[in-house]
Order: structure tokens, then C-alpha cells, then sequence
């Protein structure tokens, strides 16, 4: 019954998010990314001989692993790994989570996003441009969606691993993680603008950037 209603979801998914996609019109029937060519334009060029593996995936399949800082692994299905969906305007991912785990707060510049739970619950939420949060707590069979270009969350305060489906309306929606974004960024944010914006002291700030530093 679980695989039918993710069946049925993931139909609507790429319907609904096909039609308010933000990526443009294709203009032939499908336009497969050629990853080795040297010309840059907005997405990628088509590849000239194509197959059924440029449209397939078998890596949603299985849970990710977890053991990591934030107990949580997403697994993409974009256009870098399904060279078929260029142009076509739709991707998905699977997010796992262990018992505590977090996906933390983050947006996606270049879609919609919407959820499906497989497994456990999740708390998650958005954050509006005037500062509000819209909160839910959702469990196995339900979705959620995180609007286009804001702030947003989940996380799983259970005691068994979650996993969702995720859709978007983009061939390749981006993710900025807030905290990666501003503390680990190359260069450096100067450690003045962020003490200014957090209202905090510069060894606070230099600690945060530290637990974000690449581990040698």
C-alpha cells in the first residue's frame, strides 16, 4: 500500500512541478546533457547519441548513510546524475535521517520543493520573509511543501530512522545550507560582518567556523 501512494505522489510530483516549473521551455523532445562539451550555457548542451540509461537512476532505491555530523544524508536525482531530465524541468531526491537526525536550514534558489514521508515522522518547517514560522509535524503517507527560494528544515525527534521523497520544479534547484553558506565559506566571510549580523564576539564567530572547517 506504502509503494502505491509514493507511486501515486511521485505521478502528481512531476505533473504538478512539470507545469510551475521555473527552469525554461524545452524546444525538441529531450535535449540530454553533454557533460563533456567545453560550451557554456544556461544548463547544458545536447548530447548527440543518446540511450535509455541517460533517463535512468537505481540510486533512491536504498537508504542513505547517516553516521555523520548531522544524522541525515540527502540523495540526488538531478540532472548530474540523470543527464535525461535537462531542459525537462523536474528532479527529486531521498533525504534518510537517523534518530535525532537534521537536515539543517537551508534553501533551494531554483525550486519548490515538496515531501513525501516513506518512513518515521519528521518535524519540519518554512520561514517566511516576515520572520514567521510555518511549522508541521509529519508522518508516514503525508507531504509537505517548503515554497520556492525560503528558509526551511526537518527533522526527525524519534527514536527510528525517517525518510522522505523529495520533488522539485527544477532540473537542478540548488541548496545553500544557512550555516555552511556564512561559516564556511571561500574566501572567508570577514569575521567583522558576522559578528555585526549575530550580535556576537569574534572568538564565537571564529569557533562556529572552525566546526565547519573541512575535517584534514
Amino acid at each position: 500500500m506504502a509503494a502505491k501512494v509514493a507511486l501515486l505522489f511521485l505521478t502528481f510530483c512531476v505533473a504538478f512541478l512539470a507545469t510551475g516549473s521555473a527552469d525554461p521551455d524545452l524546444l525538441q523532445d529531450v535535449c540530454v546533457a553533454d557533460f563533456a562539451s567545453g560550451v557554456k550555457v544556461n544548463g547544458f548542451t545536447c548530447k548527440e547519441n543518446i540511450t535509455a540509461d541517460d533517463f535512468f537512476f537505481a540510486g533512491l532505491a536504498k537508504p542513505g548513510l547517516t553516521n555523520n555530523t548531522f544524522g541525515s544524508l540527502v540523495t540526488a536525482a538531478n540532472v548530474q546524475k540523470i543527464p535525461g531530465l535537462n531542459t525537462l524541468g523536474v528532479s527529486m531526491a531521498r533525504i534518510d535521517y537517523a534518530p535525532g537526525g537534521l537536515n539543517p536550514p537551508h534553501t533551494h534558489p531554483r525550486a519548490t520543493e515538496m515531501v513525501f514521508v516513506l518512513e518515521g515522522q519528521l518535524d519540519v518547517g518554512f520561514i517566511t520573509t516576515a520572520n514567521v514560522l510555518i511549522p508541521k509535524t509529519i508522518k508516514a503517507g503525508e507531504i509537505f511543501t517548503f515554497p520556492k527560494g525560503l528558509v526551511h528544515f526537518q527533522k526527525n525527534n524519534g527514536q527510528v530512522p525517517a525518510a522522505v521523497i523529495a520533488a522539485f520544479g527544477s532540473q537542478l534547484a540548488g541548496t545553500q545550507s544557512i550555516g555552511a553558506t556564512l561559516f564556511a565559506a571561500q574566501p572567508p566571510v570577514p569575521d567583522n560582518v558576522l559578528t555585526k549580523a549575530f550580535q556576537v564576539g569574534t572568538k564565537e564567530v571564529q569557533k562556529i567556523k572552525s566546526r565547519f572547517a573541512p575535517k584534514k
